[in-house]
């Protein structure tokens, strides 16, 4: 039998020669070809660029919208007299640094795709059917293990062998004398793959690699903003110069997510998330979908609502009611964890602890007499 592939046609034929030679089937022949768009009407590489930033401006119009309207507000963080009497930056000063951030952003994301290889696609059955292999060969170890605990694997095969085919050749440590298919090239009969094994190995290749990949970028993009962030709480000069801009917001909103300094915006945000990227292996098109996520989860950090419904602030505790207390002036020293988990600032000590409402009406109340006073002196004047 002989397997084919433009690039690496020999070495195909020489491993599926060796799996039927060890009694596994064979691996299926594939000719990669380059991945289609995933839209027709843009390619992935322009869609890859904008699309974070459309998620981004998309989410934060939606709690803008609820903001304005005041839809929801037993859900709020903070009165509407906070964001007008607490805030130093105007709207218009926070949306103009945003959208530079993205400018700087997209250029970031078009240097990726270009230094990232073409993806391609038709090996897909092809890595299943070497996931499925391997589930194969760790069925080789079954009995030896059954044998540890006293159970004799070939008594248990042949005495379910009738009414469970396929357990009892799990048990016999992966032998299916009764699963053969034709070779179409050959015209012969070879070993076939279990109906499970292919289930479990498409579960592996589909799901099982692509969520490890987007949770171990989490980590190192996790890992990557608690240091940068501590430090530039630590050192006085790269908190004046650069983190002091994003402070300026104490009520915190869902477009003023990425207002930073240009420089900590690269250094914290961009530079983190195209880490975070490269270190997990990700494909170009899983790497979009952990900008698009990843983007959308900073915007919801900063929204100013606690909304139990919300899928974003629900999937772990760092959220907008956890990230809103470092944005307080007595709660700026801690929970520095950013965006998805809050790992570092458990094992480091520095998550907040202790109630925090008679702060928040403190602040409200604070915010609410500060308006009454500018209100009396209008009136004065009058």
């Amino acid at each position: 039998m002989v397997f084919t592939d433009t690039a690496t046609g020999p070495t195909m034929a020489m491993m599926a020669n060796t799996t039927i030679a060890a009694g596994l089937p064979p691996l299926p022949a594939y000719e990669t070809r380059p991945l289609p768009d995933l839209l027709p009407w843009i390619s992935d590489f322009w869609l890859s660029l904008v699309l974070p930033h459309i998620a981004y401006w998309v989410v934060s119009m939606c709690f803008h919208i609820i903001d304005v309207y005041d839809l929801f507000p037993q859900y709020r963080l903070h009165t509407p007299e906070e964001i007008s009497q607490r805030n130093l930056a105007s709207r218009y000063e926070v949306a103009r640094d945003v959208l530079l951030e993205q400018v700087i952003q997209i250029g970031t994301s078009a240097v990726l795709n270009l230094l990232d290889d073409q993806q391609l696609t038709g090996h897909e059955n092809y890595e299943v059917a070497v996931w499925a292999t391997r589930i194969r060969l760790a069925q080789r170890g079954l009995p030896t293990i059954l044998g540890l605990v006293g159970l004799n694997a070939g008594a248990l095969s042949k005495n379910i062998a009738g009414s469970y085919p396929l357990l009892a050749g799990a048990l016999a440590g992966g032998f299916y004398p009764s699963l053969f298919e034709l070779d179409d090239m050959a015209g012969t009969a070879v070993p076939a793959f279990a109906s499970w094994e292919i289930l479990l190995a498409k579960a592996i290749y589909w799901i099982i690699i692509p969520c490890i990949k987007f949770w171990f970028a989490a980590f190192v993009l996790d890992s990557w903003q608690y240091l940068w962030h501590r430090a530039m709480h630590m050192n006085k000069w790269m908190y004046t110069k650069w983190h002091a801009r994003h402070h300026r917001l104490y009520v915190p909103y869902a477009y003023g997510a990425l207002y930073n300094h240009p420089v900590e915006g690269f250094v914290l945000d961009t530079l983190g998330a195209a880490i975070a990227y490269k270190c997990s292996f990700m494909t170009s098109r899983e790497g979009m979908f952990f900008f698009v996520g990843s983007m959308m989860k900073t915007v919801d950090d900063h929204c100013g609502y606690a909304l139990p419904w919300d899928p974003l602030q629900n999937i772990t505790s760092n959220n907008a009611a956890y990230h809103d207390i470092h944005h307080q002036s007595w709660g700026i020293k801690t929970n520095f964890s950013q965006p998805f988990f809050t790992t570092w600032d458990r094992i480091l000590g520095t998550m907040w602890k202790g109630d925090t409402s008679i702060k928040y009406e403190r602040t409200r109340a604070a915010a609410a007499n500060k308006k009454k006073g500018a209100k009396g002196e209008e009136t004065k004047d009058e």
